[in-house]
């Protein structure tokens, strides 16, 4: 199967539980390292970072989020409603609220209880550690360089289809592609 022949992907199911951990963890992070609140961008992007490196390892993203091409980068558009306190996503992730907020464009954890990341596989995690830890060291335009990636591009300022994140170089680039189309528990109900 070439993959021109493939649709396009933009609608895989979302895992609202993970991005909620994620979110904990980058926050856990940032105040460990002492560098101060981390801002919303270096978040997105870390998640992007993260979905693409877990789908050209493990052939599946940890997230699933629409991402959106926008001018800073890609933007998980759900993962961005829950940054920013949408209360859409409480319900499914079975709370009454969130343990941050939104300053500016800085996130601040505000909870106290325990950290919780039983929903993100090692694997998942790895791959936020290692998408955290870039994101957080680029500055905000070298983020923006390193995301304008390919997906980016063909995306044109619309959504960004996983079969273009998948690197050109992997050697199980194909595979990973029929998986994508084959596979109906990526693709939302």
């Amino acid at each position: 199967m070439a993959v021109s022949d493939l649709p396009s992907v933009h609608h895989l199911r979302f895992r609202p539980e993970k991005a909620f951990a994620a979110l904990r963890q980058m926050l856990h992070w940032a105040q460990q390292d002492c560098r101060g609140p981390v801002d919303l961008r270096t978040l997105l992007t870390a998640c992007y970072f993260a979905d693409k490196q877990h789908f050209n390892e493990h052939w599946r993203p940890v997230f699933g989020a629409t991402y959106r091409a926008m001018p800073s980068g890609p933007v998980p558009l759900e993962i961005y409603e829950m940054a920013k306190g949408e209360p859409l996503w409480l319900g499914e992730i079975g709370r009454s609220d969130y343990p941050w907020r939104l300053e500016g464009v800085r996130v601040i954890a505000t909870g106290v209880e325990p950290l919780d990341t039983r929903s993100l596989s090692p694997s998942d995690r790895k791959a936020l550690q290692d998408g955290f830890t870039q994101a957080r060291a680029l500055t905000f335009d070298e983020r923006a360089a390193v995301s304008h990636d390919l997906a980016w591009h063909r995306a044109k300022h619309g959504c960004m289809d996983y079969a273009d994140m998948v690197d050109e170089s992997n050697p199980d680039r194909e595979a990973i592609l029929e998986t994508l189309y084959d596979d109906g528990h990526l693709w939302r109900v």
